[in-house]
């Protein structure tokens, strides 16, 4: 998250005379882009021209969705902004699932569409859709540009405003004759965002009471949300919370965060938190929430959420503060702004009696599953953490496999676990871990996924073979759409309608894709398979069978309170 709000002013030189579309390509490279995935189109033709020889990479997908996931994998896992571009119609609108979840968990990404000429906008042109429009409820800000000389601004724009304050997707829509035309003039290329002014400083009266409070009470939690990776603040948190003896707990967003192995984690709270970190919740007394909203996975029954605590609400966003649970001390600004403020203000304190009651919790209610003649698929996520150091870049789709993940892995650090959190997007997995992978050459990026939500975008694979990016994914595969069976198991009597699926061999299809395929179907062989797929240079799918009706516990029900645990198979 920047700590600076200024914009430079800039009168663009030697620019004059050359197209929309080379200024374009020149201000991507003024912004630092060093990936660009996409897929192009009739009215991108002069961007792509302009592309032709861009010491950019430019990653050609198989599917726009799956470039915004992409853009959105970079994204996350190197702190940079991701850049995806689709042509006008049917290409804008297959960004928008992309841009909807970068945009619920404060992605920065800039995404950029063709539109037709500007002359037959309006007019139901061939392959025309109102792109700002439709996109305007899930992006941060969008524009439609029709003039040659608008498009360095918007552009500077566009960045600025995506990676700045709580960062979020910004859609540039440009119509076809802008790219094309040449500029008259030079272009002025000075931003003009006289209400975009985020608020990076937290007040230090409030920081003051925060720590006052902190300091007065006797059972304290710090209730971490993604917010704190975006914002490079974890080690700052680390310290706050050892100075002041602090248990910790993370969102699902935050998950990396606070190492999950120091005897203050807590680990994931919520509707399959762990019980230790949903009892923190219910008996502490005060609650510090840095760069969490209080998302309904999290509270439960709002009512009964933290109903002892006085709340502290540390956000950059102020309408955040206040918006589902009430703060008794918001803190406007950047959490590493503010924590490292409230460092020296915190006091150290023992807290022997608090963090007895948690290890008693701790104890009695671990992370637990039974083994069986079928691979456990907590089995699989527990062999993957453990072969890999707990030090691989991890994605997910959404479903049991994710829970899982979060539950099993151990997590130990930021921008390590990147996953559609407030959307909940199935097929995200694969391409994410793709485009983590270009952002982070070298490192080990697996992919966590069901079969149901692999399917939905492994037309992607493709796109990693392409490119010959070594990315691992490990499909936990149970032949069914796993939550919502597990679901329809605890509330609709086993009446599984419309859950269970085909099961093809994946591994075979890995292998028609130009991938390596490996099939794991006995517990006794799972290791074997984990360090073939680790080994091999390029990408693979490893298809392991598992338990089909394995359900995910804890679960706090819809309607429940934090404390009102389905604890399943677990005691």
């Amino acid at each position: 998250m920047s700590k600076s709000t200024k914009t430079t002013s800039k009168q663009a030189k030697g620019y004059a005379g050359m197209t929309g579309a080379d200024l374009f390509h020149k201000m991507l490279l003024a912004e630092g882009v060093e990936v660009l995935f996409g897929v192009p189109g009739g009215a991108l033709l002069p961007i792509f021209d302009s592309l032709y020889e861009t010491p950019i990479k430019f990653v050609l997908t198989r599917h726009e969705q799956g470039a915004a996931h992409m853009a959105d994998g970079y994204a996350r896992s190197t702190g940079k902004v991701g850049v995806c571009i689709a042509t006008s119609g049917p290409g804008a609108t297959n960004l928008v699932t992309g841009l909807a979840t970068a945009y619920m968990d404060s992605v920065p990404m800039v995404a950029i569409t063709g539109q037709v000429t500007s002359a037959l906008i309006g007019n139901d042109a061939f392959q025309e859709a109102d792109t700002t429009g439709i996109t305007r409820p899930v992006t941060k800000h969008n524009m439609l540009i029709k003039r040659a000389e608008d498009i360095g601004r918007a552009v500077r724009e566009a960045f600025y405003i995506a990676r700045t304050g709580r960062p979020g997707p910004v859609l540039i829509d440009i119509a076809k004759d802008a790219t094309s035309n040449i500029l008259s003039e030079e272009p002025d290329l000075e931003t003009n965002l006289p209400g975009y002014k985020p608020m990076l400083t937290g007040h230090i009266r409030q920081v003051k009471a925060a720590a006052e409070a902190i300091n007065a009470s006797k059972q304290p939690v710090l209730y971490v949300g993604g917010g704190v990776i975006i914002s490079e603040a974890s080690d700052i948190l680390n310290k706050v919370a050892h100075r002041g003896n602090i248990p910790v707990t993370t969102t699902l967003m935050a998950l990396g965060a606070f190492d999950e192995s120091d005897p203050l984690a807590l680990q994931m709270l919520g509707m399959h938190g762990t019980a230790a970190a949903n009892y923190a919740i219910q008996e502490c007394d005060c609650l510090i929430a840095v760069g969490a909203r209080f998302d309904d996975r999290v509270t439960g029954k709002v009512e009964t959420f933290a109903s002892h605590a006085k709340i502290i609400h540390i956000d950059i966003d102020p309408t955040s503060i206040s918006k589902n649970v009430k703060a008794d001390i918001p803190v406007v600004g950047d959490a590493k702004d503010i924590l490292e403020k409230m460092l020296p203000m915190i006091k150290s304190k023992g807290r022997k009696d608090w963090l007895g009651q948690i290890a008693k919790w701790k104890k009695a209610y671990p992370l637990h599953y039974d083994t069986g003649p079928k691979i456990k698929p907590q089995q699989v996520i527990e062999s993957v953490g453990r072969l890999t150091d707990h030090d691989a870049i991890i994605t997910t789709g959404v479903g049991q496999h994710q829970m899982w993940a979060a539950q099993f892995y151990g997590w130990r650090k930021p921008r390590q676990f990147l996953t559609s959190g407030g959307l909940g997007t199935m097929g995200f997995g694969l391409p994410a871990a793709i485009g983590a992978q270009f952002g982070n050459p070298g490192k080990t990026v697996i992919d966590i996924d069901g079969d149901g939500s692999f399917s939905m975008t492994m037309g992607e694979l493709v796109t990693a073979v392409h490119y010959n990016q070594p990315v691992k994914v490990v499909v936990l595969d149970n032949c069914y759409l796993g939550m919502v069976r597990q679901w329809q198991e605890m509330f609709y009597e086993r009446r599984y309608s419309a859950t269970e699926h085909p099961c093809p061999d994946l591994s075979l299809i890995a292998e028609a894709f130009g991938a390596k395929g490996i099939r794991a179907t006995d517990p006794g062989d799972l290791d074997d398979a984990i360090n073939e797929m680790l080994k091999h240079d390029g990408p693979v799918v490893l298809a392991a069978s598992v338990e089909p009706e394995e359900n995910v516990f804890p679960m706090v029900a819809a309607g429940k309170s934090l404390h009102e645990m389905d604890m399943g198979r677990l005691v």
